[in-house]
């Protein structure tokens, strides 16, 4: 029995929670901005690059609502990246996948840190 800790566990739960930030975020983004617009539901001055520059960049909410989205869903997709390369028959080294998660964490930092200046 070995007493080596492993990080996969923690990259698990980034992917879970990132998988279920897009599935319940992504289609009411979809829906707005593909169909809500298009077909009048939703008035087209509603989604401003004016407004919405300020709301998601000046607001608190705002910069909450991009990193509550955007952050997990970073993990999501490197999880989904690298796992679907051991599906495709590749097999990325412990290098790649230092990389990969390494890049991914500079990624959410940087995102974190842009949103609270």
């Amino acid at each position: 029995m070995s007493n080596k800790r492993h990080i996969e566990p923690l990259l698990w739960s980034l992917f879970g929670a990132g998988g279920t930030t897009i599935a319940f975020f992504f289609p009411a983004i979809i829906f707005v901005v593909g169909l809500g617009v298009p077909l009048d539901i939703i008035p087209a001055e509603a989604l401003s690059y004016e407004r919405m520059s300020a709301f998601f960049l000046e607001s608190w909410i705002g910069k909450l609502a991009l990193m509550v989205v955007l952050v997990p869903s970073y993990w999501a997709c490197i999880h989904r990246i690298y796992h679907g390369s051991h599906d495709l028959g590749l097999h990325p080294g412990v290098g790649v996948k230092v990389a990969c998660y390494g890049g991914t964490l500079i990624l959410s930092l940087a995102t974190i840190a842009l949103l609270l200046v």
